[in-house]
């Protein structure tokens, strides 16, 4: 069985050789000052409030999760989505008709631990309007490109540490201009939790009981449920004001013990496992073919002719982790303006390549699919 996210347990998180995403963003990005957060939307409303008035707009693409642009909502400024590519790039006929004077921010994003296509030119459009080029590199903390880390090649940037560690939360906020850093004022949500907190436990127990026994894990979530489904899964406003908590004492722990060239070697295998097992497939275009050095893939991505039968296929294959992304905001969803956003949004199937995952796992779904 592969699951979709790594175990406490991992090897990659052992002491022994490492070096902390401390040690690592200071290497890729001397010149940067970073903040933790509990939350990469609540870092990104940091950076920015000290920066701009409401009233403005930022430019986000169209191809995004619909809690994305909440913090500029927070902030009382205007989302305005731009129309991708194929390839994921800006359609920057597009992006330049929806700038205008009032508009403040400009956003890339580096989707599945890969560079924006179109990143240099975006950030000189950024600065030809006298903008803020935010780096959105949720995806990818480790992915480095031209020597340095994806989420500072703007004048602000942020990066998602649970979609890379097992941990229950954690972000950073990269500062890289004089200005932002100037500006920046951390709110009371900046940092670390002092102390260990009940959800801390609750991720730790659930994990353990998903890795002992998956009846172990329903016993444990029974007793430790709060109550009903948490709306905040489909509201992206009441995921946002979720989220406002600092990051907490466990996540601060693990991202200090783990090994950061590991957990990407690691990735990096397990990404070329998938291409292996999937790229002689007529049914399936892989979005990316080729894996450039430095790079720390979030997800293994491919464009499905049929997403459901792919889905049900790998399910049936011992894949628990495959899925859709993004959810589209409503704005976005069935909008011809933003046709390629959708068309992909109901293509693209992606892959588990974390950490716990063995590549032989993978290999061995391979063999199952082609029985």
């Amino acid at each position: 069985m592969i699951n979709a996210t790594p175990s406490v347990f991992d090897a990659s998180l052992s002491r022994s050789g490492s070096t902390g995403i401390d040690s690592f963003v200071d290497r890729y990005a001397p010149d940067v000052e970073y903040t933790y957060y509990g939350a990469g939307k609540i870092a990104l409303r940091d950076g920015l409030a000290g920066l701009v008035e409401p009233g403005g707009n930022v430019l986000v693409p169209a191809y995004l999760s619909p809690a994305v642009v909440e913090p500029f909502r927070d902030l009382g400024l205007e989302p305005r989505f731009y129309a991708v590519e194929e390839t994921l790039a800006p359609d920057f006929a597009d992006l330049e008709d929806r700038i205008d004077d009032d508009t403040v921010a400009i956003t890339s994003v580096n989707y599945f631990g890969f560079p924006q296509p179109g990143l240099r030119r975006l950030a000189s459009l950024a600065d030809d309007h006298d903008c803020y080029h935010i780096d959105d590199n949720a995806h990818a903390p480790l992915s480095v490109a031209d020597d340095r880390l994806l989420g500072t090649h703007g004048d602000l940037g942020i990066a998602t540490l649970r979609k890379l560690l097992p941990v229950p939360d954690g972000a950073v906020l990269y500062r890289r201009d004089d200005e932002v850093r100037e500006a920046f004022d951390p709110s009371s949500l900046a940092g670390t939790a002092d102390r260990v907190a009940a959800t801390d436990y609750r991720f730790v127990a659930t994990s353990v009981a998903e890795r002992v026994s998956p009846t172990l894990l329903r016993s444990i979530e029974s007793v430790l449920d709060d109550g009903p489904d948490d709306s905040s899964s489909v509201d992206p406003e009441a995921r946002y004001e979720a989220a406002k908590i600092p990051m907490s004492k466990f996540s601060a722990r693990v991202a200090a013990a783990a090994n950061p060239e590991a957990i990407r070697d690691a990735r990096r295998e397990n990404f070329r496992a998938w291409r292996d097992v999937l790229e002689a497939r007529d049914d399936v275009r892989l979005l990316y073919e080729e894996l450039s050095a430095g790079l720390s893939p979030y997800e293994f991505p491919v464009r499905a002719d049929d997403q459901a039968a792919l889905l049900d296929e790998l399910a049936d294959a011992g894949v628990a982790g495959a899925h859709t992304w993004p959810i589209l905001r409503e704005s976005v969803h069935e909008n011809a303006a933003y046709e390629t956003a959708n068309r992909l949004a109901n293509e693209i199937v992606v892959l588990p390549v974390h950490q716990g995952i063995e590549p032989a796992a993978i290999e061995a779904v391979g063999d199952r699919l082609r029985r």
